[in-house]
């Protein structure tokens, strides 16, 4: 069954150097956050500009996800910048998308916060 939830969770993307994916989902779980997806990827932005002999270099990223609910998203954006400091330019970015419908997470759904 597909639940229709309003504005009662959040999905937080959260893109960095592939090495910080770890504190990213440690800040993550510790802000209260039950768990999130790591994808692997590749990208460049403003700050990502290198090449090797020549060749220009696609930095790896982390492209972390995590369904929240809304009570807690600015506490865990909150850890999450302590934890890899994405106020500093190159680190990463963190940005917010409201869920309607949701299915597969029935334990949250019962859950008060």
């Amino acid at each position: 069954m597909i639940d229709k939830v309003g504005d009662e969770f959040k999905l937080l993307f959260i893109i960095v150097k592939k090495n910080l994916s770890r504190r990213v989902v440690k800040a993550c779980k510790k802000a209260g956050a039950e768990g999130g997806t790591v994808i692997q990827g590749r990208g460049t932005g403003k700050h990502d500009t290198g090449s090797i002999f020549g060749v220009k270099v696609e930095p790896e990223k982390a492209v972390i996800l995590c369904l929240i609910p809304d009570p807690i998203v600015d506490r865990v954006i909150s850890k999450v910048n302590a934890a890899v400091r994405l106020d500093k330019p190159g680190t990463g970015i963190a940005f917010v998308v409201n869920s309607k419908s949701i299915c597969g997470i029935a334990h949250l759904l019962e859950k008060d916060f």
